[in-house]
């Protein structure tokens, strides 16, 4: 439940920055008008990422059990790809997103005709990004737990993402969002780490890797997957009880590069400052 909320956490505060910075700019430019159709920007991102996760976990529902091993690797693999990408796009954006928002905006207004589409296409793509990356975590969370806990945290991420949003947009709330960004991602990438591991796994029992398969060594004992701490550390970590050669390869292989690149401090990197309105 715990990584669920988190990530749509993340994912919600970054959509809600997006739409906050282009609402403020609208507002303090006297295009506070167009705000209409920032929102159809918006609710046609939700109903594209909303389809596509919909459409891959109907189709998935039908396969038979090898080719479902098989499509739990490859949706694990792309998530591992977005998740990775993700931190490290805010890691960079973070400096320049509010000036880029604004630049795009500005465009959008030059032509005489067709501003509300482009300024709809803007809003559309920046918000889809953030939704289309939820999609592909969400079905790989929720194919390694059971019951209705991944959901309910998802949900209570969204949640919480829209009040923060809202607190940042009418300046009641101040974030150091790059601490915010900074000390999640690095939770995001042990995440990644795990669906790495498990998707290796996966392609195992898909029949489609059957090299260094050695177990490493068992918990099963002290510490079974089953377990209430075991089931936890799976669904934050991916923890496996029992891992072999290859899957923890795989796990340490991307969370030590991973984490040198990610908190090696960017050359020429301002101070962190604390987010309110407009930011």
């Amino acid at each position: 439940m715990f990584v669920p909320f988190l990530i749509m956490l993340r994912e919600g505060v970054e959509a809600a920055l997006i739409v906050g910075i282009i609402a403020s700019y609208l507002r303090q430019t006297g295009r506070g008008a167009w705000m209409p159709v920032v929102w159809i920007g918006i609710l046609l991102a939700l109903a594209l990422s909303l389809a596509v996760g919909a459409a891959l976990q109907f189709a998935s529902a039908e396969f038979p059990q090898k080719t479902q091993e098989l499509f739990e690797a490859v949706i694990g693999i792309v998530a591992v790809g977005v998740l990775t990408s993700m931190v490290f796009w805010m890691r960079k954006a973070a400096r320049s997103i509010k000036a880029e928002l604004h630049q795009s905006i500005d465009a959008a207004f030059e032509t005489s005709t067709n501003r509300g589409l482009g300024l709809i296409l803007m809003v559309f793509f920046a918000v889809a990004r953030e939704g289309l990356e939820s999609v592909f975590f969400l079905l790989a969370a929720f194919q390694q737990s059971d019951g209705m806990a991944g959901p309910l945290g998802a949900l209570l991420g969204v949640i919480a993402a829209i009040a923060i949003g809202y607190g940042i947009y009418i300046g009641g709330l101040k974030l150091n969002l790059r601490r915010f960004f900074r000390w999640t991602g690095v939770f995001i990438l042990f995440v990644a780490a795990g669906i790495l591991a498990n998707s290796v796994k996966a392609l195992h029992e898909a029949g489609l890797w059957n090299h260094l398969q050695t177990v490493v060594f068992d918990m099963s004992n002290l510490l079974p997957l089953d377990s209430p701490l075991g089931s936890l550390l799976s669904g934050m970590f991916g923890y496996i009880d029992t891992p072999t050669v290859s899957e923890l390869t795989a796990y340490v292989a991307f969370i030590i590069p991973a984490l040198v690149f990610f908190l090696a401090p960017p050359s020429g990197a301002p101070k962190a400052a604390r987010v309110g309105q407009g930011s």
